[in-house]
């Protein structure tokens, strides 16, 4: 019979020593044998014994709970567990990269982010802040006026050019404001008609939908909780004035 020694165990398996010698202080994996020194002696069984107890580990199940079922948890269970947290740090990865994505678009409209938004790289509750927006969609939109914005509502997350597009319309707006530009001005109408082909796009001809929207996004407080990127007040007032020149005009 082979026998391997604590260091070699650790080295197989890519873990600390200190870790393998843990475990058999605990009474979890003990060795088979150990030679007149003292030394730890561990058999090919005793390595697959601490390659479920690292499986198991890594499905965040806690040591005195592994000690428990370690005979008795079939492998095809162990790989269900482990899948299961697999998923869970994928969901996590995505819900953080979205996050990141967002702050990118944000820092688009904004030459500075603050270092509160941040925090939900941090391991805060993103899954729970997401949870909150789609019961605020819910109490304003229709479940079919819900999936049209999905579909077609630029989100800061996903960076499509469509995103780019209406950043550049807030950034245009932003020029005119600082160069005193009136809404009923040339570029003002040109904005104000680029937001109508747009809105076009994404609201698929539902004026209805489209005002709804559009009254939410005026109010700071209900576009926070819908999640809609950050424009500043004054933004929206020159495109609303714009808007109603334009049909005025028309």
């Amino acid at each position: 019979m082979n026998y391997f020694s604590s260091g070699e165990v650790a080295k197989k398996l890519g873990v600390s020593l200190r870790t393998v010698r843990y475990y058999d202080d605990i009474g979890l994996v003990e060795p088979t044998s150990k030679d007149e020194s003292g030394r730890r002696l561990y058999t090919s069984e005793d390595i697959i014994k601490l390659q479920k107890v690292l499986l198991l580990k890594e499905t965040a199940m806690p040591l005195k709970d592994i000690q428990k079922v370690l005979n008795q948890i079939t492998m095809e269970r162990i790989l269900l567990l482990h899948k299961e947290k697999l998923v869970e740090d994928l969901e996590r990865l995505n819900l953080s990269l979205d996050h990141t994505n967002s702050l990118l678009n944000m820092m688009k409209l904004e030459k500075d982010i603050h270092w509160e938004h941040l925090l939900p790289l941090l391991g805060e509750d993103m899954e729970e802040r997401r949870q909150q927006r789609a019961e605020a969609m819910e109490l304003v939109f229709s479940e079919d006026e819900q999936a049209v914005l999905q579909e077609n509502l630029p989100k800061l997350e996903d960076n499509p050019v469509e995103v780019a597009k209406w950043i550049n319309i807030i950034k245009r707006i932003e020029l005119c404001i600082a160069d005193g530009k009136k809404p009923d001005s040339g570029e003002g109408q040109l904005i104000a008609e680029d937001v109508m082909i747009l809105s076009e796009e994404t609201f698929k001809g539902n004026a209805e939908l489209a005002e709804k929207f559009w009254d939410a996004r005026k109010s700071e407080e209900a576009s926070n909780g819908l999640g809609f990127y950050p424009v500043r007040q004054e933004v929206l007032e020159f495109l609303e004035r714009a808007m109603k020149e334009m049909s005025l005009s028309s």
